[in-house]
């Protein structure tokens, strides 16, 4: 069954290439796939709440400040995804990308996670919720791939 497009949140680390390489794949392989994804400028996303709301005093207000306005574009992107690729790298910890494979499998949306061999143990809860799990930007591209129009 193939869909007109789909719409894939791409959710994690960002301080690797992983989303190019996929934006790359889904172009080469001509699949009918819009990406989405949250704002990646480290910057700019800690500091939206008080650029936009006004500055804090303490370092916690200016953080809940930030996370809760990128909630509202992370929630809201999730929500009108076909499925949400989430990766996790080995450099940093990302407890905001478990919560979008924890949030979007809430909503029955498919998660893929993303991740190296190495941190298989430590993330066995999140891959449970997952419908597949990857370990290179390109096999998530062939996933893809076979969903959207069946080929392998």
């Amino acid at each position: 069954m193939k869909q007109e497009n789909w719409i894939v949140y791409l959710s994690g680390e960002i301080h690797t290439d992983w989303r190019q390489r996929i934006a790359a794949g889904v172009e080469e392989s001509n699949l009918p796939v819009t990406l989405l994804g949250p704002v990646t400028d480290h910057v700019s996303s800690d500091d939206c709440g008080v650029n936009i709301l006004g500055a804090e005093d303490d370092d916690f207000w200016k953080d809940h400040k930030g996370a809760k306005i990128n909630a509202i574009r992370t929630r809201s992107m999730i929500q009108k995804s076909d499925m949400v690729v989430v990766r996790f790298g080995d450099k940093y910890k990302q407890w905001n990308a478990a919560f979008d494979a924890g949030f979007a499998a809430a909503l029955g949306k498919p998660v893929i996670t993303l991740h190296a061999p190495d941190l298989t143990h430590s993330l066995k809860e999140v891959d449970g919720a997952a419908l597949a799990v990857a370990q290179t930007p390109e096999q998530v591209v062939k996933l893809l791939a076979y969903v959207i129009d069946g080929t392998l």
